[in-house]
């Protein structure tokens, strides 16, 4: 199993690069996928997640071990999104980012493949969009309480820690998250 995370995050604390290594191994992939749910761009994500790693290295000192390493560092990296969507949120009103994926009218030039046909890739592509737009009508918080708990599993308590609110307020930030979900799925 190797150190816990507390205990490598104490000796990160002391400057060794080995055990930041770790963290990093550890961590890396829940932390883009967290940052991409919450930012919706892979490249910001990319950003932001390795703007937490470099926070994990400069603050490791003043982790106190009142919560779990995960919760401390999960807090330091919703921070970071929220920062980033508050300063980048006038940018995406003046010039709309656009990727290859979004021509729906692109042809496409792959071989014959045992993967899913198109209508089911058209399919699974409207669903995701729609619940990305779903995502995009709720409140940063809202937004962070369900990705944390259905991607990472986080109980109400830890997400009331990575949210720094009470527990009740993060069962509340779930329930209104979900409902307006619910909601806007089944009406699109």
């Amino acid at each position: 199993m190797g150190p816990s995370d507390e205990d490598l995050c104490a000796r990160i604390a002391e400057r060794d690069a080995q055990a930041f290594d770790l963290i990093v191994e550890r961590h890396q992939a829940r932390t883009y996928r967290l940052a991409c749910s919450i930012l919706g761009n892979e490249a910001d994500a990319r950003d932001v997640s390795q703007d937490a790693f470099i926070r994990l290295y400069e603050a490791a000192h003043s982790f106190d071990r009142r919560a779990r390493f995960s919760t401390w560092f999960y807090r330091i990296l919703v921070n970071l999104c929220i920062d980033h969507q508050r300063r980048n949120r006038w940018w995406r009103k003046v010039v709309p980012l656009a990727t290859p994926d979004d021509d729906p009218d692109a042809i496409q030039l792959d071989p014959p493949s045992t993967e899913p046909g198109p209508l089911d890739e058209a399919l699974r592509r409207q669903s995701v969009e729609q619940l990305n737009r779903a995502l995009g009508g709720l409140s940063a918080h809202q937004r962070t309480a369900v990705l944390l708990q259905a991607q990472q599993g986080f109980t109400s308590k830890e997400i009331a820690a990575v949210l720094n609110c009470s527990e009740s307020t993060a069962r509340v930030h779930l329930h209104r998250a979900i409902t307006h979900l619910r909601k806007v799925m089944k009406d699109e």
